[in-house]
């Protein structure tokens, strides 16, 4: 069996313009092997087809463009080259034609390149959405893989191509936020009243995950920086994602609020920040809305308290009964009262628990670590103390009172991508700049996005993003 394709092209009255083979198989016994066509047959045939379509377009583009749009005249030629224009079905050698600007008009080149002009970027907005959402969910490499094994690309991607084309996209979404402000919250409280009634509170989630450093000669003695990664948790709707590099990221309160405006955010309405306690994530999160109220994670207390329970422990096996009435008045004191938002009183069994810890005259090699430990928690608790609340109350109105949700969202948007076994390190603006396509691409905007810059673009269908 012999099957022949053939691209026809027609023009706009329904004249056949050409009519050109584009492929031609044989087929002799069927099998699973020969059923249909193979990956790399329609691969070959798609940059067949590619190239041919785009031909016969580019031909009739610069026919339009031969003749003077103000007198009918037609244009010189200057000369021609050719440019490269890269789609997801190869990289096209496209003819281009430089032409003389008609004497009739003042111009301020005599002459121009018709399809330079078109075509400003020479990589097709399909393309650049599938690199750089792969990219994003997966390694470079591995994203450069995955299309060459499904798009006649013939080995004419790099590395460097799709972090770059990453990078730009990135930043396009950085320049696109408005400017940053100290207070997010602003209007009359009168005119707040007037909005339409709020849905229930969104409860947001902040915390912060380390990368590698890639090797710098101005901070030799860093492995590592901070990423911050925030999820906010609507009572309807689906859940959205932020992540960025905070000490690259000049636009970070700008940042959290668009996110939360993209969920439906009123002045009127309430809104439930949870945190570790940190300045750097507090800070974020001032003056966001009127209505917000802050909570420090009860995770991030019981964490504290397991780490001193441990020293406890150990101290248990050098004294019994200092050890177990130090443990008591850990667990069944100092927790319960935090756990019901009395921090007074909590205050009152850390001081108590800190001058036992300093009266204890045992052997215990960890005695001044913990004697530390018992330091630093007595300064978050008081550094803290305006944010913590009646835990056990809110728990039992099945409210939120802690940020678990917040890390996997540090799972989901830097372990999976950055850190668990990659070995790849990162500059703050690489990772920043991965940052914004991954979270756009995690919250299934990307696809939206690439549609509003480049409005007449058709892209394949987004499949949901597994968390």
């Amino acid at each position: 069996m012999n099957i022949k394709i053939t691209l026809v092209i027609e023009s706009d009255e329904g004249a056949i313009e050409s009519e050109q083979e584009v492929a031609q198989l044989k087929r002799d016994h069927l099998s699973s092997a020969t059923l249909g066509l193979t990956l790399g047959e329609s691969k070959q045939m798609l940059q067949t087809i590619q190239q041919k379509i785009v031909e016969a377009q580019v031909a009739d583009y610069i026919e339009q463009q031969t003749s003077c749009p103000d007198c009918g005249q037609p244009r010189k030629h200057k000369g021609r080259h050719r440019i490269v224009y890269r789609s997801v079905f190869g990289k096209l050698q496209l003819d281009s034609p430089r032409l003389f600007h008609c004497s009739c008009q003042s111009h301020a080149k005599k002459s121009f390149s018709p399809l330079t002009l078109l075509l400003s970027e020479r990589t097709s907005p399909e393309y650049l959405y599938l690199q750089t959402k792969f990219a994003a969910l997966v390694s470079y490499g591995l994203s450069i893989d995955l299309l060459a094994e499904v798009l006649p690309l013939d080995g004419q991607i790099n590395i460097s191509s799709v972090r770059n084309h990453v990078h730009e996209l990135g930043q396009r979404l950085d320049d696109q936020l408005g400017e940053e402000q100290v207070m997010f919250a602003d209007g009359c409280p009168r005119d707040w009243e007037q909005l339409p009634r709020p849905d229930l509170p969104l409860v947001v989630g902040i915390d912060g995950g380390y990368i590698k450093r890639y090797p710098d000669k101005d901070n030799e003695s860093s492995k590592s920086f901070e990423v911050i990664v925030g999820k906010s948790i609507p009572d309807a709707g689906a859940s959205k994602c932020l992540g960025f590099v905070q000490t690259y990221d000049v636009k970070p309160k700008r940042r959290l609020f668009e996110m939360l405006q993209s969920q439906g955010m009123q002045m009127n309405q309430q809104v439930t920040f949870l945190s570790d306690g940190g300045d750097s994530v507090r800070s974020l999160q001032m003056y966001m809305n009127p209505q917000a109220e802050h909570l420090l994670d009860w995770f991030h207390i019981t964490m504290r308290i397991t780490v001193l329970g441990q020293y406890l422990k150990g101290v248990k096996h050098y004294a019994a009964e200092q050890g177990e009435q130090m443990i008591d008045r850990l667990d069944n004191r100092i927790k319960w009262h935090l756990w019901h938002g009395n921090v007074f009183r909590a205050m009152e069994h850390i001081d108590s628990l800190e001058m036992d810890a300093e009266g204890l005259e045992i052997d215990y090699p960890k005695l001044d670590k913990m004697a530390k430990a018992i330091r630093e928690f007595r300064v978050y608790i008081e550094n803290n103390q305006d944010f913590i609340q009646n835990y056990g109350e809110r728990y039992r109105f099945g409210e939120r009172i802690s940020t678990g949700f917040v890390e996997s969202a540090v799972n989901q948007v830097i372990a999976k991508r950055m850190e668990k076994k990659q070995q790849m390190r990162w500059t703050p603006k690489g990772a920043h700049l991965l940052l914004q396509v991954r979270t756009k691409v995690l919250n299934g905007e990307w696809k939206n996005t690439i549609r509003k810059w480049y409005p007449r673009t058709e892209l394949v269908e987004e499949m949901p993003i597994a968390a």
